[in-house]
């Protein structure tokens, strides 16, 4: 019984080498194989069971990777992730036998919780259907489409002869244009994009399921940092990186909650009268060890840890706070700035929150400057942003164009946003008391702004000169470290307060194009 045992068991493992496709190659190998072991009536099974075989193969791709085609999942037969890891370890031992190689491609869409705060759960789930069968339909029918945690796709490839960068950057961004046509919703025209990582078979860390998926895991979270719709392929320094960010998180996080992060605060000034007109909100790292941190070396950071929201909510709450510590010790300050970034101002919430936090410190919506960065307007097309925009402006809060000069913004976005004041940048404002060029810059825009009725503040102000030739070409409000250095409320109170007394030499000095 022994020997038949094992005669069956290799005619088992025969009849399994005999279904997949890349042992096709080597069917006269096995032929002669089968010949040697059994003799010339296996050499004519083979013969005759091949074509058959082959067929029964090609009749369920799914089954051939190892994963049916009824897995008890919602979204119409996707595998998940104990299935795919699965197939990804078959595949993965295989491959040096057959020569073959395979690739695992991670799909995350761009804003998911956007679309999620937008549309709801049940939406997105229907989204995240319609794009898993336009995937499928993109992929051979060897390949295996499997849903993650998270609201991510992840396809494993079908092994196959030619597999390398190229061909794997060019189907990534087939995937892409698979999911660029608009979803059709409940009388909605849904857009979603994605950004996809990848990584080679042969390039993973170790032949394992996991260690594959997981390095295309890395690589897609890179591609959505740099997104939308952004390609990355996995490479050995990327969990280094993702470390080293993970790490500057917590960081930031730990800053964040033990208040070290605050706001200074830097006075805007009338040109031609010098009373102060409001302050805007700048944030400043107190590090307990490096002292204050400008904000060129940590907010690039927030950005990247998706702590842009939480920062915004401190900066508000502080600008607020100082605002009615200022009413209440009688300094007339008329406005505070704070800035949003597009993150924010895609919060659908956004309106709602700050009506809640005006209310609560019981000031009016026209004391909050919202300071938005032109480029955000002149990539106007998200419905979201737009719609918040004009929602603060119907409330009553003062839209500020900041950077202005930089980002190409319209006439009719100026409009359509219903913007009150632009900010010149800095950039054209550095020595306009002598560059005839940068005259002609300032004065376009400062003759535009009067035209539609806009105030103008130049930023960046730095010399007597640079705020006399301001002043004479009109220009309406003026803020740089030429007036005062962004300061601590405390500071900027005693600011105000030696401005008012006419006290504090070196105050004054500071203070001295007012």
């Amino acid at each position: 019984m022994g020997g038949w045992a094992r005669r069956l068991d290799l005619w088992q493992g025969l009849w399994h080498l005999l279904g997949r496709r890349e042992i096709w190659a080597a069917l006269p190998a096995l032929m002669l194989a089968a010949f040697w072991l059994f003799g010339e009536g296996a050499l004519l099974v083979v013969a005759l069971l091949a074509p058959l075989v082959l067929m029964l193969g090609q009749g369920n791709p799914r089954e051939e990777s190892g994963i049916s085609a009824h897995l008890p999942d919602f979204e119409a037969g996707l595998a998940l992730r104990p299935q795919l890891l699965s197939a990804m370890d078959r595949i993965l031992r295989d491959l040096p036998v057959s020569g073959l190689q395979t690739g695992c491609l991670v799909i995350q869409f761009d804003e998911a919780e956007t679309l999620l705060d937008r549309h709801g759960r049940a939406t997105q789930a229907e989204i995240l259907s319609r794009s898993a069968e336009r995937l499928c339909a993109a992929l051979r029918g060897g390949d295996v489409v499997a849903r993650l945690e998270g609201g991510g796709l992840a396809v494993v490839l079908a092994p196959q002869k030619r597999l390398d960068l190229e061909t794997l950057v060019q189907l990534a961004a087939r995937l892409q244009a698979s999911l660029s046509a608009p979803i059709s919703l409940n009388a909605a025209r849904i857009y979603v994009t994605c950004s996809i990582g990848f990584c080679l078979g042969s390039a993973a860390p170790d032949a394992t399921g996991h260690a594959l998926l997981n390095a295309a895991q890395i690589a897609a979270d890179e591609a959505l940092r740099n997104g939308p719709g952004a390609i990355r392929v996995w490479s050995p320094d990327m969990p280094s990186k993702r470390a080293e960010r993970d790490a500057m998180r917590a960081t930031l996080e730990s800053a964040l909650d033990e208040g070290q992060i605050l706001a200074h605060f830097q006075p805007q000034i009338d040109a031609r009268t010098g009373a102060v007109t409001g302050f805007e909100a700048l944030a400043r790292w107190h590090h307990p060890e490096r002292g204050i941190i400008p904000p060129g070396e940590f907010l690039p950071a927030i950005g990247d840890a998706g702590l842009s929201e939480r920062l915004a909510e401190i900066m508000l709450f502080h600008a607020l706070t100082a605002l009615t510590r200022w009413d209440r010790a009688g300094l007339p300050v008329g406005t505070i700035g704070v800035n949003f970034s597009a993150a924010e101002l895609r919060n659908p919430r956004l309106v709602e929150k700050l009506q809640w936090e005006l209310d609560r410190f019981d000031l009016p919506p026209s004391r909050l400057c919202v300071e938005i960065l032109e480029s955000v307007i002149a990539a106007s097309d998200d419905d979201i942003l737009v719609r918040n925009i004009a929602a603060l402006s119907r409330l009553g809060c003062g839209i500020d164009l900041d950077d202005f000069g930089t980002g190409h913004a319209s006439i009719t976005n100026i409009r359509r946003f219903a913007v009150r004041r632009l900010k010149i940048d800095r950039s054209f404002v550095s020595h306009v008391d002598s560059d005839r060029e940068q005259q002609r810059i300032v004065g376009a825009i400062l003759s535009m702004a009067e035209k539609f009725d806009l105030e103008t503040l130049a930023e960046g102000v730095e010399t007597p000169a640079e705020l006399a030739q301001l002043q004479t070409m009109g220009c309406g409000q003026v803020q740089g470290f030429g007036i005062a250095k962004p300061m601590t409320f405390d500071q900027a109170s005693e600011w105000m307060l030696a401005r008012r007394s006419g006290a504090g030499s070196k105050l004054r000095r500071a203070s001295r194009l007012a």
